[in-house]
């Protein structure tokens, strides 16, 4: 697990390039990679996303899909072809995600899905996914942990 803290939303968006250069580097999987952003409203993670996928060379602005529950970004990048922003708020069940293609697009693996409140949809999760916690400070900072969720559950099972 990583522990950061930023004391701006420029920090938090520098943060989030720094986390697309490391997804950026790493080999073509089966699946899409999906990292799953928790964390109360006001946190970050919007913020995060848009440092993200600015990183990846969108121009655009990136708004949380809160009405719209998912954006597509198209992307000219070796690694990824698409980022999936997806915001859970909303959704009652897992089966609404589902219903919006969810097999489809976990099954690309030059997808990068980025989940604005997992929590709502846990079961769809991967064993694998990378979760990221943001914990509001005040005003300007935030502390933002990332784990590999595998690699946490791994480490509780070795406790045992």
């Amino acid at each position: 697990m990583a522990v950061h803290i930023t004391h701006s939303a420029e920090e938090t968006r520098r943060l989030a390039r720094s986390f697309a250069k490391k997804l950026a580097s790493t080999r073509l999987r089966s699946k899409a990679v999906v990292a799953g952003l928790f964390g109360e409203l006001g946190s970050g993670k919007t913020t995060f996303t848009q440092g993200l996928v600015a990183a990846f060379g969108v121009k655009e602005d990136v708004t949380s899909p809160t009405f719209v529950i998912e954006k597509i970004y198209k992307l000219k990048s070796r690694r990824f072809s698409h980022i999936i922003h997806i915001d859970a708020y909303r959704l009652n069940s897992a089966r609404e995600l589902e219903v919006l293609g969810w097999k489809e697009i976990v099954s690309k693996p030059k997808n990068l899905i980025i989940i604005e409140w997992p929590e709502h949809i846990a079961r769809l999760l991967p064993k694998d996914h990378l979760a990221l916690r943001f914990t509001f400070i005040n005003h300007n900072e935030r502390i933002v942990e990332t784990t590999n969720a595998s690699q946490k559950k791994d480490k509780r099972k070795r406790k045992k």
